[in-house]
């Protein structure tokens, strides 16, 4: 597989960091969870709760292996300092400082492993003025300006439903630390990446940051419509809604011919995008009178014949039944030790010649410990002395 031979030493819970190190997980990267003895990672008791198991838990962690270890300990910091060597990446998603305090600041990093990869994610960045506050995503989402652009006109600020803030820091975090792993292949040195929630966000902005830099005007709220192009949205069908995105003029030209609408072309208020954008209202219920003529599956269908991007907006259960969805393989089942077969989400990056895989569930808390330990020489006998003193 793509990071088989790579080891990352994972120091994450909550969403974030897991995800960054479940993607490194999916592709062969052997990664070691570690987690505080009794409780583990708080989203092990987050989410619908199935015998026991965390099915939220299970999606973010295949692939992993569990070590218990109190970080609290010297005994516990001491285990730690014997498998950062071992490892090629070291994900954490403290906040600023902490690794520090603990004793795993960059220079003692340096020193147990001077090629090491430490990527930190974390909720507004490794310096500023902002960086020892506590972050999540709804605060991400705020503060990064994503939420001020999202919903109707009228309406106030609204999140995405997805904890999106999360998962594109955790995507952007895997991102680094894979570049970072093909820059160690060329030059032998390791390197420090800092990703954090709010920058991620910013990052998204797309051209309503272009416009506003541009222009120097806020943009507004537009709801499903789109900022810079009309018509595009949602269109009211005889039996429901259509997703429809006509992202160009040669596209609403397709269009217009898929609607038998062509006398819009000449429509005054109509010729160039800007008049569509200064009359939405009035263009959009021009071609609802059209498209409410139908049912939501014959526009879809011609639309496509014509080349016109559209779909339903679907529910879950809608998606997870979609021949399309199950083509590619989104959903998954995986076998768990008490005999549950979990269905997760599948893997995005599809991969020819080394597909990612699920090639083991997530693990119970603390399964991997013994095992890790003894692969760091310790005999049964200390092991047993850590487990006594509740170091593991």
């Amino acid at each position: 597989m793509p990071l088989t031979g790579i080891r990352v030493l994972d120091l994450t819970r909550i969403i974030s960091g897991p995800y960054c190190t479940s993607i490194l997980a999916d592709m062969g990267a052997e990664v070691i969870k570690i987690e505080s003895p009794g409780e583990g990672d708080p989203v092990r008791a987050q989410g619908v709760i199935r015998d026991g198991l965390s099915w939220y838990f299970a999606n973010y962690n295949r692939n992993k292996k569990s070590v218990t270890l109190d970080l609290y300990t010297e005994e516990g910091k001491s285990i730690l300092r014997r498998l950062i060597p071992s490892c090629d990446v070291l994900v954490e998603n403290y906040r600023p400082g902490i690794m520090e305090k603990m004793g795993f600041g960059a220079a003692a990093l340096q020193a147990l492993r001077p090629d090491l990869i430490h990527c930190s994610i974390n909720g507004f960045g490794t310096s500023g003025p902002y960086r020892d506050r506590p972050a999540f995503d709804f605060i991400a989402q705020a503060m990064s300006g994503f939420m001020s652009l999202n919903g109707g006109e009228n309406d106030p600020p609204m999140r995405a439903g997805p904890p999106v803030s999360d998962l594109v820091a955790g995507m952007n975090g895997a991102l680094g630390v894979l570049a970072a792993l093909l820059r160690r292949e060329r030059t032998g040195r390791g390197d420090a990446i800092s990703v954090s929630l709010m920058s991620s966000m910013i990052g998204l902005l797309s051209f309503q940051a272009a416009n506003y830099f541009a222009s120097g005007e806020l943009p507004p709220r537009t709801g499903n419509d789109h900022g810079i192009v009309a018509p595009y949205g949602l269109f009211e069908t005889a039996d429901g809604q259509v997703a429809i995105a006509p992202s160009n003029d040669a596209m609403y030209e397709k269009f217009l011919d898929a609607l038998e609408l062509r006398s819009l072309r000449s429509h005054p208020e109509f010729r160039t995008n800007a008049d569509r954008m200064r009359n939405r209202a009035s263009i959009k219920a021009a071609i609802e009178a059209r498209t409410r003529q139908q049912s939501s599956r014959y526009w879809i269908e011609r639309l496509n014949q014509y080349g016109v991007p559209c779909g339903q907006v679907l529910n879950l259960r809608e998606v997870f039944d979609d021949p399309q969805v199950a083509d590619q393989e989104m959903a998954i089942d995986v076998p768990h030790p008490d005999g549950q077969q979990v269905r997760m989400l599948g893997f995005p990056i599809k991969f020819a010649q080394a597909p990612c895989r699920a090639r083991s569930p997530a693990p119970p808390l603390g399964a991997d410990t013994d095992e890790v330990l003894r692969g760091l020489g310790l005999p049964e006998s200390r092991i047993q002395e850590l487990r006594a003193a509740g170091a593991i």
